[in-house]
């Protein structure tokens, strides 16, 4: 879904912004006679069952293991468009990480409420962190010259959580150990603080535990928040759909798709947090937040995820001068967050 919001700017703002910113019809039958039967046979004709609900939720076996890709791009870029003299001083770019992480779960304990016990082992990392298009930080643990970079001390490391049928990381069990062995290397212990655990292994395209049982055509939703620096924070509504159900290989298939709209829940909480810019006013903004599920449910694991938001803001400079035919100079700032999960075996 893409929302636009349009209004102007003055040149030694937008000079300031520069600087900070890197139906359908149908025919009836003819004849009252054969309406009037069909009509007869169709109140007479037996209903068809309703579709049957499915549990939506993951499923834990002991000793079961699954390897998995998560990929997650955090990025912002700014770029200008047109003939200004303004952009002199000016240099397009783009800023932002994206991390690759192989890792496989195996489960080591169920409880009676099906939560999990499981130990994560980390196989594989791919580290690129851009500055201005520059890359400040290129690991990649699957090439040779990088295998005596800090970071390839992650590959082997293990660390335990214990998850919900729900997605939900319940908590870090214990990371203390592959803490200790990539200590004083602040890039991989951020890759293992608490937050980023969770974050990497909650799967929030589920739903809660207690409105699981649905049907195809089924929805529901969650709220999730974002910051955007000087364009100040924002919140969208997530919005689940169970869109069908599909049957490979003797396996059973859920096919969830997300779309996402902006919401008003929370902008208090998160305008005190950070005060908004009024900057965000002055430019027309166009944007896309998406996102798909495939769930195994025979086997209660995800088969693939991935949630990807899109954003850009426009402002136009009305008083460069411009040439016939030309564009109009234009600054254009975007941001990009995908997340993304993948099966492997």
């Amino acid at each position: 879904m893409i929302f636009s919001k349009r209004t102007k700017f003055s040149v030694g703002l937008a000079s300031a912004v520069i600087c900070s910113l890197l139906m359908t019809g149908g025919c009836a039958p003819p004849g009252g006679k054969k309406v009037k039967l069909e009509a007869e046979l169709e109140k007479q004709a037996p209903k068809a069952a309703a579709a049957e609900p499915v549990r939506l939720a993951l499923k834990f076996t002991p000793g079961d293991s699954t390897t998995y890709k998560i990929t997650t791009q955090a990025e912002k870029n700014v770029k200008w468009e047109g003939s200004s003299l303004s952009k002199a001083n000016f240099k397009d770019g783009s800023t932002g990480n994206r991390v690759e992480m192989t890792f496989t779960q195996q489960i080591q304990s169920v409880d009676d409420k099906g939560n999990a016990i499981a130990k994560i082992t980390i196989e594989g990392l791919k580290y690129l962190y851009m500055i201005k298009d520059n890359p400040v930080l290129d690991f990649d643990s699957f090439r040779e010259k990088d295998r005596n970079n800090p970071l390839a001390k992650l590959i082997g490391q293990s660390y335990t959580i214990e998850i919900a049928p729900a997605g939900k990381v319940i908590k870090v069990v214990d990371v203390k150990q592959a803490q200790a062995a990539v200590k004083g290397n602040r890039t991989a212990l951020e890759l293992l603080s608490f937050d980023a655990i969770k974050k990497r292994h909650e799967t929030l395209a589920l739903p809660d535990s207690d409105k699981n049982q649905l049907r195809t055509g089924d929805n529901w939703s969650s709220i999730k928040s974002f910051s955007f620096g000087l364009m100040g924070p924002k919140s969208y509504e997530k919005i689940y759909t169970l869109k069908e159900i599909k049957n490979l290989d003797n396996q059973q298939i859920a096919v969830v798709e997300m779309n996402a709209i902006p919401t008003s829940e929370m902008a208090e909480q998160l305008y005190k947090e950070q005060a908004t810019s009024d900057l965000i006013k002055m430019f027309d903004n166009t944007e896309t937040y998406t996102g798909l599920l495939k769930l195994n449910l025979t086997a209660g694991k995800v088969e693939k995820w991935f949630e990807e938001l899109r954003s850009e803001w426009v402002i136009i400079d009305p008083s460069a001068k411009q040439q016939d035919d030309s564009e109009p100079a234009a600054l254009k700032m975007g941001v990009t967050r995908i997340s993304s999960l993948e099966k492997i075996d």
